[in-house]
């Protein structure tokens, strides 16, 4: 049995992977490195591999993401006949949440406006500013990381609201839970509205200038999953006339966003080049090597694995 590692491990976490599969093959490379032929060669991969590489294997069994999202592997054709694929869920709430929270504070305490002050070194006062506190915070999205990111307004005094694709027992950290049809009936009450959807069919370009009109024009806008939720164009007219006070963006369409796109310069964008997860906050990849530990460890006993994705949806069954 050959496992191909794209993550870059240490020392001691390559050691206890060894030590599930003592009689394995252990292959380490990297995204960059790693060629079709190493992937077509390989009975288990860890690490986001370029969904090409791996089309067609006939010795792959199991493929373990390094990411939340599955763009790319679900397309029909890619991930081969009973070959399971699980992603990271549970790795990038802490990371990504928190990075949410940094954003909103600058937009709602006005720190993008000091800091550009700050750069040509005037003295000014950039007027009222708003509270989390006593704020209405609508997460659409209610995985791993919204619901992190819900759990932590709420500690700040924020009215959490929460939208999941189907509904469930509420946790504890959510005032109120819908599902999506209930969207545009819950944008109005929101101070705070944050986005943390995987890019599906069901969710390209779910937010246009028509959700923007029914926000409030006090409301900030937060995008941590995919840049596609959001029509840019749309985001920038709203941003420019008022319609919502500002928005919090680590994702954009298209991405890497264009130097000349007006975006940049909109009144009250602050925007992160999709940094929010990654490996920038070492325990992301910490939890990453656990969910790879523990799956192998499953996978080698005939357990079932967890978070297996329904390839239908691209989500976590």
């Amino acid at each position: 049995m050959k496992i191909l590692v794209l993550i870059p491990v240490k020392e001691d976490e390559k050691e206890k992977l060894m030590s599930v599969m003592p009689d394995a093959e252990v292959v380490l490379s990297t995204i960059e490195e790693v060629s079709r032929e190493h992937a077509q060669s390989a009975d288990i991969i860890i690490g986001n591999v370029p969904p090409d590489h791996i089309r067609g294997s006939r010795k792959l069994k199991w493929l373990q993401l390094n990411s939340a999202g599955t763009d790319g592997y679900c397309e029909e054709g890619v991930m081969p006949e009973g070959v399971y694929l699980t992603n990271a869920t549970g790795a990038y709430g802490l990371a990504i949440s928190e990075h949410m929270l940094g954003m909103l504070f600058e937009i709602k305490k006005k720190l993008n406006l000091y800091c550009l002050n700050q750069m040509q070194h005037l003295w000014k006062d950039e007027g009222d500013v708003t509270p989390i506190e006593g704020s209405t915070t609508l997460v659409v999205g209610l995985g791993d990381i919204g619901g992190d990111f819900a759990r932590k307004m709420k500690a700040l005094g924020s009215w959490t609201i929460g939208i999941k694709r189907r509904g469930g027992e509420k946790p504890e950290y959510i005032d109120e839970l819908y599902t999506l049809d209930s969207l545009d009936e819950l944008l109005p009450r929101a101070d705070v509205v944050a986005l943390s959807l995987p890019g599906t069919k069901e969710t390209y370009r779910l937010f246009g200038i028509e959700k923007f009109r029914l926000m409030k024009k006090g409301a900030v806008l937060l995008n941590v999953g995919r840049g596609t939720a959001v029509c840019t164009e749309d985001l920038c007219d709203a941003l420019e006339q008022g319609l919502i006070a500002g928005a919090g963006l680590d994702v954009t369409d298209p991405e890497p966003l264009p130097a000349d796109h007006r975006l940049w310069d909109a009144p009250g964008a602050v925007i992160t080049p999709h940094v929010s997860g990654f490996f920038h906050l070492p325990e992301t990849l910490r939890r990453i090597v656990r969910i790879s530990i523990d799956n192998l460890e499953r996978f080698k006993n005939d357990e079932p694995l967890k978070n297996i994705v329904d390839f239908k949806t691209g989500y976590r069954a």
